[in-house]
């Protein structure tokens, strides 16, 4: 790390342009601009020399009045450039550089002499800033009303993105059906992140947040003066007074406690939408772990009872011990690492927050049973929560999981991402890796680096995941393979893949039903997302027999999905030929991932020829002699001790005219 420091007393506005405002990514390719227009602060983001952000203003609105966007002053800077490794412990990749480059600006408000900082970086995959604001002789604690800051287009780009139209949501949207362009989007929109955007001129990028610690989370939306581009929106606090007169507060920090830091407001930037896939951008610029041992978290696939609706042979089979033990009989058979209890085990369990507890296991379900049952069988245990009845309980329930032998748990039905939700995150968090309980959060707002402060934190929702082919026709191909491109470059994905039960649309259509539901995708697509989608904790979703004939032998895909590793140590997007498209970024992805093992996990189940210009690509990407299928999804050739996948999801898969396949 290197670190430079510049001091100036007391200057003009114009000052700014002789002291260092940029910051420039180490492959010199990015490049953040800070300026001073009128007194106010602006920035503006450029790739290879051209524009991709205009001049924007930047600042927070507050109970101390405005920060950042009139009367400031630099009053010194400071130049950090880092060249470290960040390790992580499941995910897409097991090693990934962390090199960027950094300018901090000690900031002034003339006025009254208010001091903030303002923290801008470049990395090689996108750029960043927030703001950064200690206690002060004249407050010790701030409330913030709202951010100014914007992100302005200097064009009319096409851009996609999830509108839910409400700051309470499940965040389980499409993105396909949003694509917009720049000038059609309203200031009563609200965009989740990412916010993808094609320029036009060779460039793709994402609006998104990282780090959000005692802070609000933030929606884009179309700018109130009609120009192009999208402002902040952040959530207020539950606590406001609905009917109140003045600002409604959207973060109350006490500074006595530390400094607010602001979420970083992140822009991956790229060639291509698919060079944003393998970014780990958004765990780079989040806290490193507290977590000093992680050896207890494992990442795998899991048995899943709700998505089938508990769909196995044994009398009376629901929420009950028999059940449960069926279930890990099947993940035992094909050598799954988990099952997954869902909704209905404990006392007064249901959706809704109503009197629970969520302490006491009903009467037919025998919970430390099950877990010793599976413990024998190699077979770890998750449990469903619903996450209002899970607070009230937390200090009591979460060391009676761990005392029982539980390996994590699924919280449920957030719904939410306000100062508040983001502490409970965060108390949640700690309070499970305290006990050694992994999690996965549901109805969760889009991941922010999370992940990487609390590795135990493995997979989340906040996708359109497959459980909704129980009540739609929504799960179409052209949404499966737009979240690559979108909601899963934030981080993981818990999208639930794994049904077996196919149809071609017409007939879904006429079939949709909740127990052993159907989907309108072809396996293979079905088992490309094991490879596409990022999910270290990962369910097979379908019921047993599904995948296990009664004979006990394995169904056609069951071994690719008995043997594909749930976490990885390498992720390649390879370059198409075609371009973002309007109707989405896509129809299809080549990706490749690898695996090191111990042992030569996989095995070419079908050898094919790799067409001429497919070993073009793959030598040009370095991967030349690897076999794969050219097929709409099958995995690449396993060598000793790598395992590699190469995944071609395609919106135009070819029907076999047989329902199981």
């Amino acid at each position: 790390m290197v670190l430079v420091g510049f001091a100036l007393s007391s200057l003009p506005d114009v000052a700014i342009a002789q002291t260092p405002t940029d910051a420039v990514s180490p492959d010199r390719r990015n490049r953040i601009d800070v300026t001073m227009d009128g007194g106010k602060l602006r920035f503006a983001v450029t790739r290879d020399g051209k524009a991709v952000l205009a001049p924007s203003p930047v600042g927070l609105f507050t109970d101390q009045g405005a920060l950042g966007g009139d009367g400031v002053e630099v009053a010194g800077t400071d130049r950090t450039a880092v060249n470290d490794v960040y390790r992580p412990v499941v995910g897409k990749a097991s090693q990934v550089r962390d090199n960027y480059n950094q300018l901090t600006l000690h900031l002034l408000r003339k006025r009254d002499g208010v001091r903030f900082d303002l923290i801008v970086r470049a990395y090689a995959e996108g750029v960043a800033f927030r703001f950064v604001v200690p206690a002060q002789d004249r407050f010790k604690s701030l409330d913030v009303y709202w951010e100014t800051t914007g992100l302005y287009f200097p064009a009319d780009y096409g851009c996609w993105g999830a509108n839910p139209g409400n700051y309470v949501n499940s965040h389980e949207f499409e993105f396909e059906f949003d694509s917009v362009q720049a000038s059609k989007m309203r200031n009563f929109h609200l965009y989740d992140a990412p916010l993808l955007c094609a320029t036009g001129k060779g460039t793709t990028f994402a609006i998104a947040e990282s780090d959000k610690r005692d802070y609000a989370g933030a929606y884009l939306r179309g700018r109130s003066d009609g120009g192009l581009g999208v402002n902040i929106s952040l959530t207020t606090r539950p606590d406001n007074a609905q009917d109140g007169a003045g600002f409604k507060t959207a973060v109350h920090a006490s500074l006595l406690e530390g400094p607010l830091n602001t979420a970083w407001r992140v822009v991956m930037l790229g060639d291509t939408a698919g060079d944003l896939i393998p970014s780990n951008l958004i765990h780079l610029l989040a806290e490193p772990s507290r977590i000093a041992d992680t050896s207890w978290i494992k990442p795998g696939k899991s048995a899943w009872d709700w998505w089938n609706g508990w769909a196995v042979d044994v009398p009376d089979a629901g929420v009950n011990t028999a059940t449960f033990k069926n279930y890990i009989d099947f993940a035992q058979k094909m050598g799954l690492e988990y099952t997954l209890i869902d909704e209905g085990w404990y006392k007064g369990s249901f959706e809704g927050p109503a009197p629970a507890d969520v302490t006491v296991p009903k009467p037919e379900v025998d919970i430390p049973g099950v877990v010793k049952y599976g413990a024998e069988r190699g077979v770890g245990v998750w449990v469903w929560l619903q996450w209002k009845q899970l607070e009230r309980q937390l200090d009591a329930a979460i060391p009676l999981y761990a005392s029982w032998g539980i390996k994590g748990i699924k919280v449920d039905f957030l719904d939410r991402n306000d100062q508040e939700m983001v502490a409970f995150y965060h108390r949640l968090l700690k309070k499970a890796a305290e006990h050694h309980l992994m999690v996965d959060l549901h109805g969760a707002y889009p991941p922010d680096g999370l992940a990487r402060t609390w590795p135990n934190f493995v997979t989340q929702e906040g996708v359109l995941g497959f459980e909704y082919n129980k009540f739609g026709t929504r799960i179409t191909a052209s949404h499966t393979v737009t979240l690559p491109f979108t909601r899963g470059l934030l981080g993981p994905m818990d999208y639930t893949p794994g049904g077996f039960r196919a149809l071609p649309p017409a007939e879904f259509a006429t079939q949709v039903r909740s127990p052993r539901p159907y989907v309108m995708t072809t396996r293979g697509h079905g088992m490309a997302m094991y490879l596409v989608y990022d999910s270290p904790f990962v369910m097979l979703s379908d019921n047993p027999e599904s995948y296990v004939a009664a004979d006990g032998t394995r169904k056609e895909g069951a071994d690719f999905l008995r043997d594909v590793p749930a976490s990885w140590d390498e992720t390649r997007f390879l370059a198409e030929d075609r371009p973002v498209r309007r109707g989405g970024p896509a129809q299809g992805q080549n990706l490749v991932r690898r695996r090191d093992d111990e042992r030569d996990r996989w095995q070419n189940h079908r050898p094919a020829l790799v067409p001429e210009k497919r070993q073009r690509q793959l030598a040009g990407e370095g991967l030349a002699g690897w076999r794969h299928h050219e097929q709409p999804a099958e995995p690449l050739h396993a060598r000793r001790k790598r395992t590699v996948a190469l995944a071609y999801p395609s919106a135009r898969g070819r029907w076999s005219g047989d329902p199981e396949l």
